[in-house]
């Protein structure tokens, strides 16, 4: 499984322009990698990814905004990339993506250009 990845993609204005705490920024992030493992649960990978508890391998990465975020989401919805768009309610505002895990081979191109998550 040491290949197996999931990427998080959380909007960093959330914080820094919104002024969210991070507290709410982490549970969007926690909402988004639940959903898409729920969504997802007898995909192949996942199973793998689930059955190796101790050793899963996740990157927190940010999108500068709902435009970045959204962009990334059409990229995916595109090339047939399982994901979850997580959309905050009731303010229904997109805060964080989730990518199921895959292969990090299969899925690094799409969030290569985006930066791991800062304070």
């Amino acid at each position: 499984m040491s290949n197996i990845v999931q990427y998080i993609i959380v909007r960093s204005d959330l914080k820094t322009i919104l002024n969210w705490p991070l507290g709410a920024v982490i549970a969007q992030c926690c909402h988004a990698a639940t959903a898409v493992l729920h969504l997802f649960a007898n995909d192949e990978q996942t199973i793998q990814y689930l059955n190796d508890l101790d050793n899963m391998h996740k990157v927190i990465l940010e999108a500068k905004d709902d435009t970045v975020l959204l962009k990334l989401t059409e990229k995916l919805k595109e090339d047939d990339i399982k994901h979850k768009l997580w959309i905050e309610q009731p303010e229904n505002i997109p805060t964080c993506l989730a990518i199921k895990p895959y292969a990090k081979e299969r899925v690094h191109k799409y969030v290569k250009h985006l930066k791991l998550l800062q304070e």
